[in-house]
């Protein structure tokens, strides 16, 4: 009998552009180290701590008693969608119409289904530097080129529209805006968006504007490129449920855009998921139309936790904080250290008892940054913060 051997495994050379997102393994590593008895404070993932409104969860379970367990249409189901297009509209000043709404598992498929719609190879994507992995990884998985455009510190990490201005050319075929930004809370004031949108003009392009934090803001308000007069029209809105209603793990986002180009995009999803959980669905119609006193109150709580580790990390010797204006993500200078972001995250993680990401997690523009995420009680942002205070006093 001829002995069993293990066929090779050939991957198609694309699979070796794709990227990952770090807080996950580092989240692994966590879990190992605890799992070994080390107690750890997690400030590595970026979820809400808290859970599901009791209303929207009460909705999920009689919709799954009541029957939506089958499949329904790939672009959602029509009453989400009406829902959604008048509160997004609402929110942001449009009018938009349900046939202009793409509801999909996640904010991700948005990201990827709007590059497979438009990016061809050696065409040019420019994205925020830092920024969400997942913007630069489907870019290179599909061939096309990765420009960043650094978010500069000094300007509470915004873009510099002159620098935008600089790197789109004719090979430009996307821009991707991420406003309240992951990882930094950076948030574009409406003059910014207004400026971006002059700069582009009426160049042949798409923005992909990823509003997933738009109802995490503590100081100013949201800003759509979508609502720029002759923008709508050329902008992809992705917004989702995660954030805003602690529900990451229900698995439901969904795109905005004109009509034409949402029956495309929901032909992508009949090609690979066929359609968003149903019940879930329902679920959603409820956190769009019900109370949202869970959304402010999470904001306020946000808000409190960021101001204490704001804060702690100021007094901590080498690191330097701004305070970020949205999202649940603190982002500090760590340069005076003298450390790598590398280096100094995973100590704090192994030595310290601290789960956090280095700021190169989110493109080469994070060295000399790491990103803490505030979903975490006070009492355990405080005890990460005395035990970086005692790590770095013997350290640096």
């Amino acid at each position: 009998m001829s002995k069993a051997t293990q066929t090779e495994l050939r991957l198609a050379r694309r699979m070796a552009r794709l990227g990952t997102e770090t807080a996950f393994e580092v989240l692994v590593r966590a879990r190992a180290l605890e799992a070994k008895g080390k107690n750890i404070v997690h400030l590595e993932i970026g979820e809400p701590d808290f859970d599901t409104p009791t209303n929207i969860i009460d909705a999920g379970a009689e919709a799954m008693r009541g029957g939506w367990t089958h499949y329904g249409p790939s672009a959602g189901l029509p009453a989400l969608r009406e829902a959604i297009a008048e509160d997004a509209g609402r929110r942001r000043g449009l009018k938009i119409d349900p046939s202009e709404v793409v509801v999909v598992p996640g904010g991700k498929p948005i990201i990827f289904f709007t590059m497979l719609a438009f990016i061809e190879e050696e065409d040019e994507v420019i994205f925020p530097d830092p920024g969400f992995p997942i913007y630069e990884s489907m870019i290179h998985f599909l061939g096309a080129r990765a420009i960043p455009i650094r978010l500069r510190e000094e300007m509470d990490f915004r873009l510099d529209v002159k620098e935008l201005a600089g790197l789109i050319n004719d090979r430009t075929k996307l821009i991707i805006l991420n406003s309240p930004h992951n990882p930094t809370g950076g948030v574009l004031s409406e003059r910014d968006v207004r400026e971006i949108a002059r700069v582009i003009g009426d160049r042949d392009l798409m923005v992909l504007s990823d509003e997933i934090y738009s109802r995490l803001i503590f100081e100013g308000s949201h800003f759509s490129i979508m609502a720029v007069d002759g923008f709508k029209e050329r902008t992809i809105l992705l917004d989702g449920f995660s954030k805003t209603y602690a529900m990451t793990g229900w698995r439901m986002g969904y795109g905005v855009m004109r009509a034409d180009l949402a029956a495309h995009v929901a032909r992508l999803m009949t090609n690979s998921n066929s359609c968003t959980a149903s019940f879930t669905q329902v679920a959603g119609i409820e956190a769009v139309r019900g109370d949202q006193s869970s959304v402010d109150n999470m904001l306020a709580e946000f808000r409190r936790r960021r101001d204490l580790m704001v804060a702690g990390l100021n007094k901590i010797s080498g690191f330097s904080c701004r305070v970020p204006h949205g999202a649940f993500y603190v982002f500090p200078n760590i340069t005076r250290t003298g450390w790598t972001s590398k280096k100094l995250a995973d100590a704090l993680l192994e030595e310290a008892g601290v789960a956090c990401l280095a700021g190169t997690a989110f493109g080469g523009f994070g060295e000399g940054y790491l990103r803490f995420s505030v979903a975490n009680s006070v009492e355990n942002i405080n005890l990460a913060l005395e035990r970086f205070a005692a790590w770095a006093g013997k350290h640096f």
